[in-house]
């Protein structure tokens, strides 16, 4: 009998087949984003509240089916699924509630009368959920949220590092478009989240992509040239080439192919052309751009949606230190995870502020989310220990979004990755807020890193990869007129107007549409003919 542990990510999902006998993983899917609308967790909160909760679970147990179809086994003989994921991906995974993870004020959520929804660990049989795949003997197991939006995905960044055995202060980032974190401070823990956007996953890039074979995940300098590195099959670091960043010259080939590049590459080589002074005012470039290979390369307008990714993780952390009342040079341990953890060059994120600076030490984790899900499909039993200390961790939580102080860092790191603002003058703004100046970089940290790769394993059959996730959202557009106008306006290429049995729909493309936080299609359209909050799962995805 197999199981299946299973991370519902922000910026895409991953999944491992796993012998519940003899514990060895067979193979790893993963999806090249997420199925959702949107390039960011809000998004998705945003598009389920607009559409119908049932429309997101739908789109997302779709997604999921077709990762399941991939492991090539017979429905019957998977036993156990784990899920972890933020509280936003694991309620719409299991059609809950979801209302009071939008709506912040208790008086709202009051009005709404969604008050007091628990997130508990709950164990249940897959037909709850799987209704276009029969599971006969699988049971869903889902971890516990510790409150409100802290959810199984903190927990794991916790469990699965020695995050909460630290006696000094110490933070702990699960990086990604939405960066989870947590400080500890002595027994006092304070968690905040971070909407960092998609360029943190090479999303929102000109030549982006996630974390998958062929992307750029590092550069070094070699004298006048860069040293490209890239992924490969088995999700391991490679040499590919010598360039010239500014010619595009190749000097050497080692033989590995770029296709695209991810965030941890943007971070690496936006740290050396800073380092080479290769950018005299951010965002400006040479020539606009930094060429990374063969039609791969770094714009000025990647440089902002970078910076401004940096900026969100960076006044984050900055906020958490200054509100829990410690000195920056207090801190000790800085704990990295997720994607960016396992490949970022934590001296190029010290450098650039992703990574706290004027932390003594930087610790690397990659994929702790599905790391915490393995350990519940191998061992069930393990579920009570993760209820245990869920309980136990007294954890505060800081809401950025109605932080002052988090704005006022905010607005500082927008001046400086947008407009070239000096660091002094940053400083002084931060006088102005009467907030601490910003930390010196220590000249040395110490970095361990503990792992080779975000997957540790991917299995004897190695990884698969759902590049077209191929869902299609519709809604009736009586109103069209045909003027086409709607299609021309989608920078992603995502709708079509069709005719069906005499009746016209807009059909999106789920993985491709940006969502409700996009709306050209239904601002340009003449006759007000698009509806978003009746958009549908396609019959045709289903056949």
């Amino acid at each position: 009998m197999y199981g299946i542990a299973l991370d519902l990510g922000t910026s895409g999902f991953r999944a491992q087949l796993i012998d519940i006998d003899t514990k060895e993983t067979i193979k790893t899917v993963i999806t090249m984003g997420h199925p959702l609308p949107g390039g960011n967790v809000m998004d998705h909160l945003d598009f389920a509240i607009t559409t119908g909760e049932d429309v997101a679970h739908g789109v997302m147990i779709e997604t999921i089916v077709r990762m399941f179809q991939l492991f090539n086994v017979a429905p019957s003989e998977i036993e156990r699924l784990a899920v972890c994921g933020n509280p936003i991906q694991l309620s719409l995974f299991q059609n809950m509630e979801i209302r009071d993870l939008a709506y912040a004020g208790k008086n709202k959520q009051k009005k709404l009368g969604v008050e007091n929804i628990t997130r508990d660990a709950r164990v249940f049989p897959a037909s709850e959920v799987f209704k276009t795949l029969d599971l006969p003997n699988c049971e869903v197991i889902v971890p516990p949220a510790i409150k409100h939006e802290i959810g199984a995905d903190a927990l794991a960044m916790m469990l699965e590092t020695d995050f909460l055995n630290q006696t000094t202060p110490s933070l702990v980032t699960d990086y990604g478009t939405n960066a989870e974190m947590a400080l500890k401070v002595g027994d006092r823990i304070i968690t905040a989240s971070a909407a960092a956007g998609p360029a943190i996953e090479g999303q929102g890039i000109s030549c982006g992509m996630l974390a998958s074979p062929g992307a750029i995940c590092g550069v070094k300098q070699e004298g006048e040239f860069w040293k490209i590195r890239v992924l490969d099959k088995e999700m391991e670091t490679r040499d590919a080439y010598l360039i010239d960043p500014l010619s595009g010259e190749i000097k050497e080939n080692y033989g590995c192919e770029a296709v695209g590049i991810t965030g941890t590459g943007v971070i690496s080589a936006l740290a050396v052309a800073l380092k080479n002074g290769f950018i005299k005012k951010l965002p400006n470039l040479p020539n606009g751009r930094l060429i990374l290979g063969p039609e791969i390369e770094i714009t000025d307008k990647d440089l902002e949606e970078a910076g401004k990714a940096i900026g969100a993780i960076r006044a984050a952390h900055l906020t958490l230190i200054v509100e829990s009342g410690i000195k920056y040079e207090d801190l000790e341990n800085a704990y990295m995870s997720g994607a960016t953890g396992a490949y970022v060059d934590a001296e190029s994120a010290r450098q650039i502020g992703s990574c706290p600076g004027f932390a003594k030490n930087i610790l690397q984790f990659g994929n702790t989310s599905i790391g915490l899900a393995r350990e519940l499909v191998m061992d069930k039993a393990r579920l009570d220990y993760v209820i245990e200390v869920a309980k136990k961790i007294t954890a505060d939580h800081l809401m950025m979004a109605t932080s002052d102080t988090f704005n006022n860092f905010y607005l500082c790191e927008l001046s400086y990755w947008t407009q070239g603002m000096p660091i002094e003058m940053y400083n002084q703004m931060l006088d102005m807020y009467g907030i601490p100046r910003l930390p010196e970089t220590l000249e040395h940290a110490n970095i361990e890193k503990r792992v080779s790769k975000d997957i540790e394993e991917v299995g004897k059959e190695g990884l698969a990869i759902l590049k077209e996730i191929g869902i299609t959202l519709e809604v009736p557009v009586e109103k069209c007129v045909h003027c086409h106008k709607c299609e021309k306006e989608c920078p992603e290429n995502a709708i079509e107007i069709i005719e069906l049995d005499g009746n016209r729909y807009a059909h999106y493309d789920s993985q491709k549409c940006l969502g409700t936080s996009c709306r050209r299609c239904v601002n340009i359209c003449p006759e007000e003919a698009i509806d978003m909050t009746k958009l549908k799962i396609s019959s045709k995805c289903f056949i």
